[in-house]
């Protein structure tokens, strides 16, 4: 009788040992987990973010070498892509090296690559901003010194701008309020000291995003993501803090998702740098205090390394961008090796000279 009665508590044992390890397995994150982004299914948790269009033509048109890179990109695993910088003003100056959103096939051939990365199940964001506001002969402008007319123009061309990408079948645009984008400086006290109803509390200087947030969610189905600095190490600029009060703000507003970065982020992100990413712990920070999904940006280059943040924080997106100017289809090697490193060793050639490509023949570190 009590040798039944050992039996059949060591069976009991077996099975809630059993059942233990398998919840544990069960909860582990994996980068390549199917899973919800807001209202959007995900193939993985792999947001591809772009910076610089170096293949488009002289006129703006897209060539085969872009739609090329894009169906690789979208037949790869990845979750989310987001375009390369739409300038919002031809004369900004980082037009010259990147989209625009006011080129004669713009239409049609931003639907082309619509089309052609929802073939792969893969949403697509358009990435708006500028890094400077011209009128007429006055270039650079201070954020203090454009007048009421000038902050209309610049809400009306942005949402005339997400009205374009929602006809062409985007589903969602990425509004550059971080790194040293106009608006960046436009929400940071550091740069905004208007004494107007734009300036001055946190809510005020970020009336300006608000307002056209909800004209865009008003007239398009689009989802709408904001690249958000964590913090900007400048005097009197934004902190952690005031990042986290803007985050609540945007969610309150209507914005669906944010994505976490800092200025200079390709500076500071580089293989020399063994420095643990402070952007880990702020974007902690902030999915602690909202309810919508918080993308980690910058500094992640290995599978290993990518499932280790997923595992140990509550970070459930991750963005990835030169891995992706290296080889656009590298995480086909990552689900069949299980244990991939990007080949990219973050010579940041492809930042400095503004290109989409590789200036890199080989990014091997073993052949130096």
């Amino acid at each position: 009788m009590n040798l039944n009665l050992f039996t059949i508590n060591s069976y009991k044992f077996f099975l809630l040992h059993f059942y233990i390890i398998l919840t544990l397995y069960t909860i582990m994150k994996d980068l390549f987990d199917r899973c919800k982004f807001g209202d959007l299914e995900l193939n993985s948790r792999i947001i591809r973010t772009g910076l610089w269009e170096s293949q488009r033509e002289k006129t703006g048109n897209l060539t085969p070498e872009i739609y090329n890179r894009y169906e690789n990109m979208a037949a790869s695993g990845v979750g989310l892509i987001i375009t390369e910088l739409y300038s919002l003003y031809p004369r900004d100056v980082f037009s010259k090296y990147t989209n625009t959103v006011n080129y004669t096939h713009f239409a049609r051939e931003t639907r082309d690559l619509a089309d052609l990365v929802h073939i792969y199940d893969v949403p697509i964001f358009a990435q708006l901003g500028f890094v400077q506001f011209n009128k007429e002969n006055q270039q650079n402008m201070k954020v203090d010194d454009l007048s009421i007319d000038d902050l209309r123009k610049i809400q009306t061309d942005m949402i005339i701008a997400a009205q374009k990408f929602d006809l062409a079948g985007f589903d969602g645009i990425q509004i550059g309020l971080g790194n040293y984008y106009f608006l960046s400086r436009f929400i940071n006290p550091n740069f905004n000291s208007r004494q107007d109803r734009y300036g001055g509390s946190t809510l005020n200087r970020l009336k300006l995003i608000l307002e056209m947030i909800k004209v865009i969610k008003d007239n398009t189905r689009l989802h709408i993501n904001c690249r958000l600095n964590a913090f900007d190490g400048t005097t009197n600029g934004m902190t952690l803090n005031e990042t986290i009060d803007i985050a609540k703000l945007l969610e309150k507003h209507g914005v669906d998702s944010l994505q976490i970065t800092r200025p200079r982020s390709p500076q500071y992100f580089t293989r020399e740098n063994t420095q643990e990413n402070p952007l880990i712990n702020a974007t902690e920070q902030i999915i602690k205090n909202i309810n919508i999904p918080v993308i980690l940006g910058g500094g992640s280059s290995g599978q290993n390394q990518i499932n280790e943040i997923l595992n140990s924080t509550s970070i459930d997106f991750i963005s990835m961008q030169r891995p992706f100017v290296k080889d656009p289809s590298f995480l086909v090697d990552w689900q069949i090796e299980g244990n991939g490193e990007s080949s990219c060793i973050t010579c940041n050639n492809c930042y400095w000279k503004k290109t989409s490509t590789c200036h890199i023949r080989s990014c091997d570190p073993k052949l130096y």
